[in-house]
This record gives C-alpha cells, sequence and structure tokens, in this order.
C-alpha cells in the first residue's frame, strides 16, 4: 500500500512540473518575406525588370521611402524564452534598385549585422530645449503674448514713415 502512495505521489508530481516546464520552451517566429536564395541569385541586373522580378519574387515587403526604384524584400527569424522579448537569430534585406527604364540596376542583400539595439536612456528620453520645471512650463508664457517682436499684429510706420 505505501508503495502505491510513493509512485502516485511522483506520478502527480512529475504532472504539476509539466506545466512549469512548458513556460520554459522556446518559440520559434519568422516574420516577412521567404527567401530562396536560388531565386534571388537568378535575378540579374541590365537583364531582368520590374515585371521579371516580380514574377520570380512576388510583390516587395515595402518600396523605397525616398525613391520609387527601390524594392525591398525583408525576412526575419526570431526566437524566445517564456515571456522574454523575442531576439532576432538571422535576417535578410533584400534590395532591388531600377534604373529610370525600370531595368534591374543592383540587387543588394544585408543580414543581421544591420539590427541595431536601440536601449532607452532610463526611463525618460533626452531632447535638446530648455529645461523648464513645472511653474515654469504653467506660467513662463506670462507677459510674453503681444510682446513687441513677437507678430502681434501692430505695424510701424512704413518706408514713407506713413
Amino acid at each position: 500500500m505505501r508503495h502505491k502512495v510513493a509512485r502516485f505521489a511522483m506520478v502527480a508530481g512529475a504532472l504539476a512540473l509539466i506545466p512549469l516546464a512548458s513556460g520554459c520552451t522556446r518559440v520559434r517566429s519568422h516574420q516577412g518575406y521567404l527567401v530562396d536564395n536560388l531565386l534571388v541569385d537568378s535575378i540579374q541586373p541590365g537583364i531582368d525588370n520590374r515585371e521579371s522580378v516580380e514574377r520570380t519574387l512576388g510583390r516587395p515587403s515595402f518600396d523605397g521611402q525616398f525613391d520609387d526604384n527601390e524594392w525591398f524584400y525583408v525576412a526575419r527569424d526570431t526566437r524566445q524564452m517564456a515571456y522574454s522579448k523575442p531576439t532576432p537569430t538571422s535576417q535578410t534585406v533584400l534590395r532591388v534598385r531600377f534604373d529610370a527604364a525600370g531595368n534591374v540596376a543592383a540587387v543588394d542583400k544585408t543580414g543581421l549585422e544591420l539590427v541595431s539595439k536601440i536601449s532607452p536612456d532610463g526611463d525618460k528620453t533626452p531632447t535638446l530645449g530648455r529645461n523648464r520645471g513645472l511653474f515654469q512650463e504653467i506660467f513662463g508664457n506670462i507677459g510674453a503674448v503681444g510682446a513687441g517682436g513677437t507678430g502681434s499684429g501692430e505695424t510701424g510706420p512704413g518706408p514713407n514713415g506713413s
């Protein structure tokens, strides 16, 4: 009888630890474009154009922000432990540049080396400008409204003195 109780306690203890151990599993995730290196390598500058690139690689993740002649294909793999922040394990950014006629001018590929970690400085973001207290913020503009040189609407004499 005692042997059965001990065995039941061990099984119950092991079952109780399963939910705790499941929180320590690694979560892997993929975001963005699924990169096929064979297709990417088949894009040739001077030979391909916008239509052939779209047929081969599909629509880009996004167009260039400042130049419509750039297409970007972005892929990122991350991993995460339980409740921690996800960290990137690999990243591929494929940039296809076109000339004015719409033909491929260049194909550039970058990876994880361009990922930068942004760490805020405490709870505040440093800014340029004056460091003012509460009362200065509330009462600092008293007397400034309508003061000379602030564009209060009054005009002085013109070039003729009138």
